[in-house]
């Protein structure tokens, strides 16, 4: 996906009503993972995560939380014994307020390599 895609699909997303338990899967989904994966992850076929949300081995650690608490979130996150045993590459946490048209405090943070991302961050004012 190049930028604009991945602006495309973080826009669709934040036009959606955030709900917690079905946002790991939406986020999952619009890149492009395929159903059966989701479903997988879903019945908890695959590993789950330590701290209540949603992740892929080698890939990303997804945990919704409280208005307020994205920072705790992301470093819970970092610090979880699962995203280092899966050799995670992504964590991301967010909170309800893209329910309310902004996804201000989600946040990636790419674990390996020098230029880590820390507090990605795409404000949607509406």
């Amino acid at each position: 996906m190049n930028a604009v895609e991945i602006e495309q699909v973080i826009n669709d997303l934040a036009e959606q009503p955030f709900d917690p338990a079905e946002f790991p899967y939406a986020f999952l989904e619009a890149f492009g993972n395929k159903a059966t994966t989701l479903k997988r992850l879903r019945s908890g076929a695959k590993k789950k995560s330590d701290l209540g949300g949603v992740f892929q081995t080698n890939n990303i650690h997804i945990h919704t939380c409280d208005a307020g608490q994205v920072r705790q979130a992301l470093a819970a996150l970092k610090a979880s014994p699962a995203t280092a045993k899966a050799k995670v590459k992504f964590i991301l946490a967010t909170s309800p307020r893209a329910a309310r048209g902004v996804v201000s405090r989600s946040a990636v943070r790419h674990l390996r390599g020098r230029r880590a991302h820390q507090g990605w961050q795409h404000h949607r004012y509406v």
